[in-house]
């Protein structure tokens, strides 16, 4: 049985009728299939056996809900949390004061890495949770019957999986370790848009400065235009189109309309701003930027293979996946960058430090 609310006052009343401090299982539902933020249509709880869904178009902020996620002596349980707490962002800028996330918790007991809900409840509790409402619309009222079950399925084994988890990672000596990847998580998902974006275009490592400092200037622009009119980035400029545009800069108006006409959202305003960004001349401001990284050399690509044996080896070990312990990503930064990378700070550190700086070329 779960609680449909939809009222302040009837939130209020469920959550007042919750002895709190509480663990608080927690999950979302939202849509974002043409908007740049995700939209936010069902939060599920679950506390003390009690399940609730809150319909948000009609709640809008849960203040009472608020109240009790940011207070530390509750535990906000969820499973693969990173989309959700992008989604609750517009309520919880900051995310919950305590968070506990049963995927990266199954992968740091040896589990499995980035196991679904669905097949963590099977595992651990032998229950086979449907998953027939995926891709359902959740903005559409009312919710047919199958989507309320399927959306109080999601929350029902959230208290009774970190039950087990916190069995698991505590006769490991992990539950620190968990802690501090839950803050980080945490922090990714409520951090500003990224100040080189250039940097994850590697296939044009090779071009001159000025190119690379005008794709930036378009990707940063991108950015901030579809925040500010809530459409996909795609929408407004591609991935293709930025670094086509990068390259061969249009001649004017109507050249930049011709290669651009099939963008959904690049309308004749916008069209006219990334118009006069692509022909303003570059400032030293625009040219103090971080490089894209130059492909791996032979010798780095050499340290690359042994890295990630050693890798392999320790997460062996510890028996826990080799993607939870150091992403391939964190290797090509150290190799690259040649600092050690702020992600593998924390209980990381002491594990992989030594183990990879002798591998450094």
């Amino acid at each position: 049985m779960h609680s449909w609310i939809d009222t302040p006052t009837a939130l209020a009343s469920w959550l007042d009728a919750r002895a709190m401090p509480q663990l608080i299982g927690l999950d979302t539902e939202f849509m974002r299939t043409n908007t740049f933020t995700p939209r936010l249509a069902l939060v599920q709880l679950c506390v003390d056996g009690h399940i609730a869904l809150l319909d948000i178009p009609r709640l809008g902020q849960p203040e009472p809900l608020i109240a009790q996620l940011l207070d530390a002596r509750d535990l906000c349980v969820m499973h693969s949390a990173g989309e959700d707490l992008e989604a609750l962002a517009s309520m919880l800028p900051r995310g919950p004061a305590a968070l506990f996330d049963t995927q990266i918790a199954a992968a740091m007991a040896g589990l499995g890495f980035g196991l679904s809900y669905q097949k963590l409840v099977l595992l651990l509790i032998g229950v086979d949770v449907p998953k027939g409402e995926t891709r359902s619309d959740w903005l559409l009222r009312p919710l047919s019957a199958a989507q309320l079950e399927y959306a109080a399925q999601d929350v029902v084994w959230l208290p009774r999986l970190h039950e087990i988890l916190v069995e698991k990672l505590g006769a490991l000596g992990r539950l620190d370790w968990l802690a501090e990847d839950c803050r980080t998580l945490v922090e990714r998902a409520n951090t500003q848009p990224d100040p080189e974006p250039q940097r994850a275009f590697r296939g044009a490592a090779d071009w001159p400065l000025e190119r690379q400092a005008l794709l930036r200037r378009m990707l940063i622009w991108r950015d901030a235009r579809a925040r500010t009119l809530d459409k996909p980035k795609p929408w407004i400029l591609d991935d293709a189109h930025a670094l086509q545009l990068a390259s061969q800069p249009p001649r004017d108006g109507s050249e930049l309309f011709e290669r651009t006409k099939g963008l959904r959202a690049l309308r004749g305003p916008q069209r006219q701003e990334l118009l006069d960004l692509l022909l303003a001349p570059l400032t030293d401001a625009d040219l103090a930027f971080a490089p894209i990284p130059a492909p791996l050399d032979l010798e780095q690509r050499r340290a690359m293979a042994a890295m990630k044996d050693t890798i392999v080896a320790i997460a062996a070990e510890l028996g826990m996946p080799e993607g939870l312990l150091c992403a391939r990503r964190h290797l090509e930064s150290l190799l690259t960058e040649r600092a050690w990378p702020t992600a593998l700070n924390g209980w990381r550190r002491p594990i992989l430090h030594d183990a990879l700086m002798t591998q450094m070329p």
